[in-house]
């Protein structure tokens, strides 16, 4: 069986890496654009402390099912370019992994213990940085330093 003339592996490779970057982009920006950026402005228009409460209680838990959505993303992408053992032994997986547990367990305190609102807090916070850390990692797929 010979391959057909138009399919050319590295388009797979590019589409993963380009599926990579975008859904980086989307769940890292928007934790750290929300908690560092539209809420302390915000919160300077000078709206009742209650109202931007209730914003913050609206977006965030949608900005955490964004990245559970981005890292399943990233994850199938690692996987398919580096192979089922880059999860465990690599950075980029640990991270992957570390953020999508945050997730789960940011939604399943939310639901059983809605008081817990530093636990709440404390995985936000990881998620965001896990995901700043993972920005500095090279793309899976490409070559180290090109």
């Amino acid at each position: 069986m010979s391959k057909s003339a138009t399919f050319k592996p590295q388009q797979s490779s590019r589409a993963a890496a380009v599926s990579w970057q975008l859904a980086q982009t989307l769940w890292v920006g928007g934790l750290w654009l929300l908690q560092f950026v539209v809420l302390p402005a915000i919160d300077q228009l000078g709206l009742a402390p209650l109202l931007v409460q209730e914003i913050s209680a609206r977006l965030v838990p949608l900005l955490v099912g964004l990245a559970a959505v981005g890292v399943a993303l990233q994850t199938f992408a690692l996987l398919r370019s580096e192979g089922l053992s880059s999860l465990l032994r690599d950075m980029r997986g640990q991270l992957l992994l570390t953020v999508a547990v945050m997730a789960l367990s940011y939604f399943g305190v939310r639901y059983q213990w809605p008081d817990a609102e530093y636990w709440l807090r404390f995985s936000y916070l990881v998620m965001a940085f896990c995901g700043l850390l993972l920005v500095l990692q090279p793309v899976p797929g490409q070559v180290r330093g090109a």
